[in-house]
Formats: C-alpha cells, structure tokens, sequence
C-alpha cells in the first residue's frame, strides 16, 4: 500500500499537469468568450431595445419580436436564403464530389494538380471581384452567357433583371465559386479510403458502379456529413456575392438576411432590430443544422 507521501507526489504531479493543460487552452477561452460568447450575449441583449446611433439605450421588451412577426420584407430575405442554401449546397457538394472523383483518377501527376488548382482558385479570389465579372457576363443585352444561348437560338435572358430568375443566378455563382472548395475536401475523403477495399472487389468481380455504391459512397458519408454542414452554414450567411453582384435587386428578389440585417444596422441605424433578426438567423442556423445533426445518425457510417 503507497505511503501518504507517495500519494500527495501523485496528486500534486495530476495537479501541475491539469494547471498546464488549462493554461494551454485558456488563450483559445479567452478569445471564444472575446469574440464569440459575449457578443452573442450582448446581440440577445440588443434585440430587447430601441438603440439607434444618434439616441439613447431604450429597452422595449419584445416590441422588436412583435415587428419581426409583421414584417414581410423579412421573411422575404428568409425565404431567399433558404432557397440560396438548399440550391447551392446541393450543387455545391454534387458538383464537387464529382470532380473529386475525376480529379482523384490514375491521371499524370501534374495533370492532377493543375486540375485541383483550376477549380479550387476561385475559391481564393475576392468575391467582389469575381461577381464584377460575373455581373458582366450575366448582362441581358452585351453577356457572354445570353451570347452563348443565341448562337443555339435561346432569347436573352434577364439573369440580373427578372425577380424570377435572379435569385438562380446568384446559386450559379456561388457554385461556381464554392465547388472547388468542396472538391478539395472530398478528395480527401476518396484519398483515405484503403485501396485494398478496391481491390478485393475487383477479385470478386465488383465493377466501377459497385465499387462507387458499395465502397466510395458508404465511407465517403463522414466527409459529406462536414461539407453539408459547413456550405449550408456559409449559404444560410451570404452577403458579399449577392451584394456586388445584383445589390439585393430587382426590389427584394434576392436579397438574403443577411443583407437586410445589414440594411437595417449601417442603413437605417436601427441597431435594436437588427440584432433581433440576427438572433433569429443564428436560432434558425442552430435548429437547421440539429436537424442535420439528426438525420446523419440514419446514414453517416464511420465504420
């Protein structure tokens, strides 16, 4: 049996080693509760109050919930990000794990990576840039896309301009310049799974489509359960891309929420309703991805 000695030596040695460990993660704490935890605090604060820059703190209780409730606009903005994020992480992640699995074929080394680099450099461009040439080629009248369509004898389309179409637009943008991102994650995926699984099919006669459904798709699903989660995130929070690229525009037909929270804070200076409808966003994100959360038990497989 350890002397008592023995024993304090052993629990001040667990001490020291928890004090250090705490030490090591009390930078990242400090600035999570910086940056992340106390302006949360201070939003669902914000959201209960009339503050405009000009005018005092005053707290109104749930009268910026109860506008919330009445305002179409918006819901409008609500209903335009949802529809952004449920077209483009769809686009997003099909497009991109089928360039994954090209990229990832027995291709010449530089060939390969040229192909990653093509498709992941939009990516790492300025949005604003991009939707400046974007905005040009989308044009009615002088686009290359509406030329492209009359060489094969489609009338102009109104990509900027119709409150019907507009909104596709901005989902092609934001493929276009999101998929590469995504491709590079799941070719990741593709690369971690063990090529002696390929091989043992490929004795027992598995062809390229059952080798897809019954290997690839199966342990791929972690990798794909992280891209959804994280494209649907980044879409349900656009702003620069629509911004630059049509302004929100014609009216409301693009306008996500966060460009109306935007409008509300540095427009209208309404910072009390602003926070209310960024509470909102951060509720509907929180319940959006639980959901997600949920559904992956039923086909995620990290065997």
């Amino acid at each position: 049996m350890p002397s008592t000695a023995h024993r304090t030596v052993r629990i001040t040695s667990r001490m020291q080693e928890n004090i250090a460990g705490y030490l090591f993660v009390l930078p990242s704490f400090i600035l999570l509760l910086i940056f992340t935890i106390l302006p949360i605090i201070a939003t669902l604060g914000l959201s209960m109050t009339d503050y405009q820059l000009l005018s005092p703190l005053r707290f109104t209780g749930l009268d910026n919930w109860q506008r919330l409730a009445a305002d179409t606009r918006a819901w409008t903005t609500f209903r335009n990000s949802l529809f952004i994020t449920i077209g483009a992480v769809f686009f997003n992640n099909t497009l991109g794990f089928l360039l994954a699995v090209g990229v990832n074929r027995a291709l010449p080394r530089g060939f390969k990576t040229a192909l990653r680099t093509i498709y992941f450099f939009p990516y790492i461009t300025t949005a604003a840039s991009l939707a400046m040439v974007w905005g040009f080629m989308l044009t009615k009248d002088r686009g290359m896309i509406n030329w492209m369509l009359g060489q094969i004898g489609i009338a102009p389309i109104g990509w900027l301009s119709d409150p019907s179409v507009v909104i596709w637009s901005v989902v092609i943008f934001d493929v276009w310049k999101s998929c590469g991102y995504l491709m590079v994650l799941y070719l990741a995926g593709l690369q971690g799974i063990p090529d002696s699984l390929y091989e043992a099919a490929m004795i027992d006669g598995a062809d390229g489509w059952r080798q897809m459904r019954y290997i690839t798709l199966p342990l791929i699903t972690p990798t794909a359960f992280f891209c959804l989660i994280i494209s649907s995130i980044g879409a349900f929070q656009i702003f620069d891309n629509v911004f630059v690229l049509t302004g929100g525009g014609p009216g409301d037909a693009s306008r996500t929420i966060v460009m109306y929270i935007y409008e509300m804070a540095f427009n209208r200076f309404e910072y009390g309703y602003a926070a209310t409808v960024s509470v909102t966003l951060m509720i509907m994100l929180i319940i959006f991805t639980r959901i997600q959360f949920w559904v992956a038990d039923r086909w995620v497989n990290y065997e």
